[in-house]
C-alpha cells in the first residue's frame, strides 16, 4: 500500500487507516482503488477501518468531482460500490472506528462496514443534496437498511448532520466513546471477534448479509444450511470438545 492507506496487522486483527489528513481523508478515485485493493488482499479475522487526524472521511473529494462528466461520475460511483461490496463480502467483520467527520462518501464507507463505533467528536451525514447530487456510494440504500426508510429520507433530503449521540439514537452507531478511548474500545471488540471460530464468524456475516433481502423462510434456510456446513470442521470439533473439557478452543479456521 502507499502512504495514503496504511495497513497494520497485530495478531489476527488488522487496522486500516486512511492517511490523507490534509484533505480530511477525502475519497478520490485513487484512494477508493487503494482501499479496495487493501481489503481484497487482507488476511485477518477482524479489521478496524479508521482515519488519520480529525476526520474518518469527510466525504468524496469535491475538487476531484467538480469537473467530472456523467460518464466519469458513473465510473466513480461504480468504484465506490465495488469498495463497499469488497468490505461486505470480506470473510472477516470490519468495524468502522469513526474518529471525526463521516460525511457523504465517508458515511457511506462506514455503512459498508459491519458496524460503527464513534468518538464523541464524530459527525455523520449525507449532505450531497447541498451540492446538487445524491449519495453515490450506496448511501441511499445502506442507510435505509441500517436506520429505516424514514430516517434515511430525512437525512438524504435535508443534508442534516448528526452528532455521534444522535447517530446512536437512530441505530446508525453501536457505541460512542471519548475520543482518546475509541481505538482502545475498537481493538478490544475486534480482539473478542478474532478469538472466536473464524469459519463461524464468516458464516454469520455471510448469512446476515444474504438474508437481509430475502423472505424470512428463505433466510432461515440459509442459516440452517450454514449451521450444518460448519459441522465436521476442525473448528467445530475442537470448539465443542473444548467446551466439554472446560478449556479454551484452538481455532485454526479449518
Amino acid at each position: 500500500m502507499s502512504d495514503v492507506v496504511r495497513v497494520e496487522l497485530e495478531g489476527h486483527v488488522a487496522t486500516i487507516t486512511i492517511c490523507r489528513p490534509e484533505k480530511l481523508n477525502a475519497l478520490d478515485p485513487g484512494v477508493v482503488a487503494e482501499l479496495t485493493a487493501a481489503f481484497a488482499s487482507l488476511k485477518a479475522r477482524a479489521a478496524i477501518l479508521t482515519g488519520e487526524g480529525k476526520a474518518f472521511v469527510a466525504g468524496a473529494d469535491i475538487a476531484a468531482m467538480a469537473t467530472m462528466t456523467s460518464a466519469e461520475a458513473k465510473r466513480f460511483a461504480d468504484a465506490g460500490h465495488r469498495l463497499g461490496a469488497t468490505i461486505e463480502e470480506a470473510s472477516f467483520p470490519v468495524i468502522a472506528a469513526v474518529n471525526g467527520f463521516a460525511l457523504g462518501g465517508g458515511c457511506e464507507l462506514a455503512l459498508a462496514c459491519d458496524f460503527i463505533l464513534a468518538s464523541d467528536r464524530a459527525k455523520f451525514g449525507q449532505p450531497e443534496v447541498k451540492l446538487g447530487v445524491i449519495p453515490g456510494f450506496g448511501g441511499t440504500q445502506r442507510l435505509a437498511r441500517r436506520v429505516g426508510v424514514g430516517h434515511a429520507r430525512q437525512l438524504c433530503f435535508t443534508g442534516d448532520i448528526l452528532t455521534a449521540d444522535q447517530a446512536r439514537a437512530i441505530g446508525l452507531v453501536n457505541g460512542v466513546y471519548p475520543a482518546d478511548e475509541l481505538m482502545k474500545e475498537a481493538r478490544a471488540i475486534a480482539g473478542r471477534i478474532a478469538a472466536q471460530g473464524p469459519l463461524a464468524v464468516a458464516a454469520a456475516k455471510r448469512v446476515i448479509l444474504r438474508g437481509a433481502d430475502v423472505p424470512l423462510t428463505t433466510a432461515n434456510e440459509l442459516e440452517a444450511q450454514a449451521f450444518a456446513q460448519l459441522f465436521g470442521s476442525d473448528d467445530q470439533r475442537d470448539g465443542m470438545r473444548a467446551f466439554i473439557d472446560k478449556r479454551q478452543p484452538d481455532f485454526k479456521g479449518t
